[in-house]
This record gives C-alpha cells, structure tokens and sequence, in this order.
C-alpha cells in the first residue's frame, strides 16, 4: 500500500496508525501548494480534492479521507486494539471523536495557516478551539489516552492536529491534561519512527 503524504499535515495521523499496527506503506512526498508529487507528477489526477491523505491499496483502489483511512488501517490489524470492533458501541464512540476532533479542531486550525486571514478572524477561531480543547481537558482527565490506557486512532488524530500549535505559536498552557498527552504520544515508538520518516524529528 501506499500512502500520499504531506510532512506534518493530517496525513500524519494515517501514518502513526499504520506504524503503530505494523503495516507496511510506501511513502509518496505531496507538495500541496503546487499539487504535485517529488516522483510522479500531477497530483490532482491521483486526488481530485487535492489534499492528503490518500491511501491506495495494493488493487490500485485509492480511499481518501483520514477518519475512514485510520480506521480502514485498525481493521487490517483488529488485534492491536487501535479501534473497537465494528459495529460494536464503542467503535461509535469513537467515530463520535473522529468527528470531533474533525470538524471542530482540524477546520478550526486552517484559517490560522493562511497568513491572510485577518486578525479578527484569527482571534475568533482561537477562542473557538480554545473553548473546544476545554472539552478534550475533561476528557484527558485521569485518563492517558482520549479512551483511557489504550492508544487508539482517535489519539493518533488528535496528536497530529494539537502539533499544529507550536508553529503557529498557539498557546496550550491553558490546558495540562493535554500537553502531558502530547509529550505522552510523542514518545511512543510508532509515533517517533512517523515524524522521523517525515523529517519532524531527527
């Protein structure tokens, strides 16, 4: 399999899962701001959307959004536990915090990248993720992972978004729970060999 990837994007997160399970990708380096690809070009004809992650199978199939590729990944390897079982309600449980984690911080963060967005919108969408990370503090609380002590792809997903802070120099200090989660999921092996094979970490 293969996966399209961006150093340090969301992408990130389909990486972590597939190392911490063990699975084998091949790497593909996406430019997203011209749309092209270091080996093979164009990649617009791979990604319509034109945006990581793309995962393309060993048929050729290609399955684009992280939620559903981390989750297509956990169930290749069901006995590393990085998702409940289908079907059962803790596997919605935590589609519940895919989504979450989705919709109201990885799309509140991406005005923040855009150095044209102005100053009043950017305060905005500050105070919303602030006002979101309240919630994930409560649910950190006496807990090492969003689940408890088991890692799962919803904490694979929200380490990756929550990295997003320290370049865009976004203040977390507000939040312990979750700076120790961080530093928690930084030092797993899976995750560190991730961020090196990306060039986040040495």
């Amino acid at each position: 399999m293969k996966l399209f990837y961006s150093s340090g994007a969301c992408s990130l997160s389909p990486h972590i899962v597939a190392r911490e399970a063990g699975i084998a990708l091949e790497l593909q380096s996406v430019d997203l701001k011209s749309k092209t690809m270091k080996v093979e070009g164009d990649f617009l004809a791979v990604n319509p959307k034109g945006y990581v992650p793309v995962l393309q199978l060993d048929n050729g199939e290609l399955l684009t959004e992280g939620v559903a590729i981390v989750q297509y990944l956990a169930d290749l390897k069901p006995e590393t536990h990085l998702a409940p079982p289908p079907a059962s309600f803790e596997r919605y449980r935590l589609q519940e915090m895919l989504t979450f984690i989705n919709s109201e911080l990885h799309k509140s963060y991406s005005p923040l990248f855009n150095p044209a967005t102005p100053a009043d919108t950017r305060a905005d969408r500050e105070a919303y993720l602030r006002r979101r990370y309240g919630f994930i503090e409560q649910q950190l609380t006496g807990r090492q992972y969003l689940f408890g002590d088991t890692f799962t792809v919803a904490d694979a997903y929200l380490f990756t978004v929550t990295n997003w802070a320290r370049p865009l120099k976004f203040d977390l200090g507000a939040f312990p729970n979750l700076l120790t989660f961080q530093e928690r999921v930084a030092a797993r092996p899976g995750v560190q060999a991730a961020m090196r094979a990306e060039g986040l970490i040495k």
